[in-house]
């Protein structure tokens, strides 16, 4: 498989090296908006040819695109890559509306490509674990999902500077980069919730730093916390009548252990390394494009969608603005 790559940031050469450790994946060509660091990052993971005009990069001699740019480019540049015959696989969030998405999903559809949300969730084998362990832990009452993470940004801005990641004029922040983690489990493990209730606390940019959102059930409470000025050191737990699931990190889903009352303890989520966890999300999006395996494509379509719907959902109750008023 021929990629192109659009991102020059550290997520894209996991994806890369991911990709290539799982797939054997060709990276042929990278777009970045300046020749100077998309040199620099081409050089530094073997990608041949650099592209500094989104237009040319959309018609050169490749088959998928993988996407890592600034979260407010997402839609734009999956709808440019899909209208020129390209698949797509693009970074959480797969775009800042559930409209945008729709309309990504539509265009996909009808030219006869894959476009998916990278979301390693998704795609990890101890995605299919947890669900299992989730069924032995008896009636279910309540969850807390968290992932609070020190930003490396964070010293930037206190120096009065606004990293892109605190500048929700590129529609980034918390929720959207940390918070997203934590709403793919809740969904894909207990469905819509019938209420959502959502605060944020927020920067002098106007970026969210930290929040919370509970998922009410009915019968269950889902708490869901997410900080970039903070970092969380006890994890993520599901609560059973008859066990308890505790996660260390629901990102990337590992370090999971399931805890009986009786004392009983079993490892449910093994550790696995990063570009591993990255790979296993070019190996089903590769499998897509093959056509194999397409009851998750479906699956995978209908849960980012379902997520963006409720990511919104959480910005509306929780004050969260972006510069173009979204």
């Amino acid at each position: 498989m021929k990629y192109g790559v659009i991102g020059t940031g550290w997520i894209a050469e996991s994806f890369i090296r991911g990709a290539r450790l799982k797939c054997n994946a060709d990276f042929t060509c990278l777009y970045s908006r300046t020749s100077q660091k998309g040199n620099e990052y081409a050089l530094k993971n073997g990608i041949p040819k650099v592209y500094t005009d989104l237009n040319e990069f959309a018609s050169a001699d490749f088959d998928a695109v993988y996407i890592a740019s600034p979260n407010l480019f997402h839609a734009s540049q999956s709808g440019l890559m899909l209208k020129a015959g390209k698949h797509v696989i693009c970074e959480k969030p797969v775009t800042v509306t559930p409209e945008e998405l729709i309309e990504n999903q539509a265009t996909a559809s009808k030219n006869g490509l894959i476009y998916m949300e990278a979301i390693m969730y998704m795609h990890t084998p101890n995605r299919d674990k947890l669900r299992n362990a989730i069924g032995n832990i008896g009636n279910i009452t309540s969850a807390h999902f968290d992932f609070s993470q020190l930003s490396s940004k964070y010293p930037a801005y206190l120096n009065g500077e606004t990293p892109n990641i605190f500048n929700p004029s590129l529609a980034t922040g918390c929720l959207m980069d940390l918070g997203i983690y934590c709403v793919y489990p809740a969904v894909d493990l207990f469905g819509v919730p019938d209420k959502i209730t959502a605060d944020s606390i927020f920067l002098r940019t106007g970026a969210d730093s930290s929040g919370n959102s509970v998922f009410n059930y009915g019968d269950k409470l889902i708490t869901l916390t997410y900080s970039k000025t903070g970092q969380d050191y006890s994890g993520s737990s599901v609560y059973g009548d008859k066990g308890t699931i505790i996660i260390e990190s629901i990102s990337k889903l590992i370090n999971g252990k399931l805890i009986m009352h009786g004392g009983a303890e079993e490892t449910v989520c093994p550790y696995m390394e990063k570009d591993d966890i990255m790979g296993f999300e070019a190996v089903d999006f590769e499998k897509f494009i093959n056509g194999l395996n397409l009851n998750k494509y479906d699956l995978c379509n209908k849960i980012s969608l379902l997520v963006s719907k409720i990511m919104q959902d959480i910005r509306n109750e929780s004050g969260i603005r972006f510069g173009n008023g979204v």
